[in-house]
């Protein structure tokens, strides 16, 4: 784990950004590129670098001199006043004025002082590029197609609460790798014979497999291998937003922020980098077995060398919504860059037994006719 170096911590960083007309705040216009103020309706324009200047812009941070200089080789650093939620865990920005709310990812009353959080600065964003209001239909639509979800729910979520837009931390990873395997190679071959089936003779096709030894090298270069550095919402709903398109990351500027809360990591850079390594392995086993080819591969042995490990800190936007219906709470995620929804799977007691009920009815009803038939 980071432990950052006992030297005097950045002063906290506060962003505001007033409207030019009226002194209220501006907040980010999702897919609108441009600011806009609630009070007013003043807007401004938010100049965002073009994909091609954003990616040349965006630096790699080494990750060993990461490890040694205690996350301050290369790597900004930024302190943020954060909430604490007792029961998921998250570590969500607040406004320093802020001291009760309700956690955004688990609808858990949390009622403390907001502390200070020192970790390393995101270097990229991707700006929400989809509004409350198509998140919120994308949700209900969610809904909808799943008959046995208990319908109170789909109308208090359409007429509920605001849902929360909030950025999400994850490390990508980048690295060379270099492996040398030993395996074998199979390939299937056909013995035909004959035996006896109810007393008739019939002819056989028994599939066999030769093996033969086999051995080489792969190298494969990992480009922001994806892990997520929080702990705050489930991975499997998480995973079923990907895949992002990375494309549309711009350099860190406060202005995509204005009116949304960022979440910081959790997950320390080197259990990050553990879940990239299990992914790189994965990868490279599959490119072995590519490697060795034939119908059937066995791998025996396989060293890798991993070189030039460099890593980002971003924040990826995603809405979120949290619900306490019938005593239960639900939690639903949507992508805020392409809509793509997940989150608990409701089932309504009523409905799973009304669906039962009316199979027995149509089931003994076929029973019926067919014992009718003469």
């Amino acid at each position: 784990m980071i432990d950052p170096a006992p030297s005097p911590a950045p002063a906290v960083e506060e962003h505001r950004f007033p409207c030019n007309a009226c002194g209220a705040d501006f907040r980010y216009d999702p897919g609108g590129d441009q600011m806009v103020c609630d009070h007013c309706g003043n807007t401004q324009p938010l100049e965002i670098a073009g994909p091609w200047a954003a990616q040349n812009a965006l630096r790699e941070i080494d990750y060993l001199e990461a490890l040694r200089d205690g996350g301050a080789s290369g790597a900004e650093e930024e302190v943020t006043r954060v909430l604490s939620c007792p029961n998921c865990g998250a570590q969500t920005e607040f406004q320093p004025e802020v001291h009760a709310k309700e956690c955004p990812f688990c609808a858990t009353p949390v009622v403390t002082d907001t502390g200070e959080h020192r970790h390393i600065k995101p270097a990229a964003v991707i700006p929400f590029a989809l509004s409350e209001e198509a998140a919120k239909k994308a949700m209900t639509d969610w809904l909808g197609r799943r008959w046995f979800a208990p319908s109170g729910l789909q109308k208090y979520a359409r007429k509920g609460r605001r849902m929360n837009g909030i950025y999400v931390p994850y490390w990508t990873y980048d690295a060379r790798t270099a492996s040398r395997y030993r395996g074998q190679r199979g390939t299937i071959y056909y013995v035909t014979g004959s035996r006896i089936v109810n007393g008739k003779r019939v002819t056989t096709r028994e599939a066999r497999v030769r093996w033969s030894p086999a051995s080489g090298r792969v190298a494969r270069a990992f480009d922001d291998v994806l892990v997520l550095a929080t702990r705050s919402l489930p991975k499997r709903f998480t995973d079923a937003l990907a895949p992002w398109d990375l494309s549309d990351l711009i350099p860190y500027t406060p202005e995509p922020l204005a009116g949304f809360r960022a979440e910081g990591y959790t997950v320390p850079l080197e259990d990050g980098m553990a879940e990239a390594r299990a992914y790189m392995d994965r990868v490279i086993a599959r490119d072995v077995r590519m490697d060795i080819g034939g119908d059937r591969q066995r791998i025996d042995e396989l060293q890798t060398q991993i070189s030039g490990v460099t890593f980002k800190h971003i924040l990826l936007p995603v809405w979120v919504a949290a619900y306490r219906y019938g005593g239960k709470s639900y939690r639903f995620v949507v992508n805020g860059q392409d809509g793509k929804v997940a989150g608990e799977r409701p089932y309504s007691a009523f409905k799973i037994a009304l669906a039962v009920i009316v199979a027995m009815i149509v089931g003994a009803a076929v029973a019926y006719l067919t014992g009718q038939q003469p």
